[in-house]
């Protein structure tokens, strides 16, 4: 199954381009839009954000990052779950 890689990678992708939009943040240099973010997060990517989010202490301080990426991480889990238990597809 290449589907449980594809997750892992996408989540790592988006664990370090939080990591690096601290950065840029520390540096007051170009940042990545905060859209990209949360899109990434939407794209499978919640948990590397979450994860990201808790470790750089990075956009804990944004309602939308704090309420949008669990909740995605919520959804995501759920139509995982649902699908490998064949519930659904």
């Amino acid at each position: 199954m290449i589907f449980p890689i594809i997750l892992i990678v996408i989540n790592i992708v988006t664990f370090l381009t939080y990591g690096l939009d601290k950065i840029k943040a520390r540096r007051h240099s170009w940042r990545i839009p905060e859209k990209v973010l949360l899109g990434m997060a939407f794209c499978l990517g919640s948990l590397g954000a979450l994860t990201g989010m808790l470790l750089f202490h990075h956009k804990t301080k944004h309602w939308y990052f704090v309420v949008l990426v669990p909740l995605f991480l919520l959804l995501q889990t759920a139509i995982i779950c649902c699908y490998y238990m064949g519930i659904i597809g």
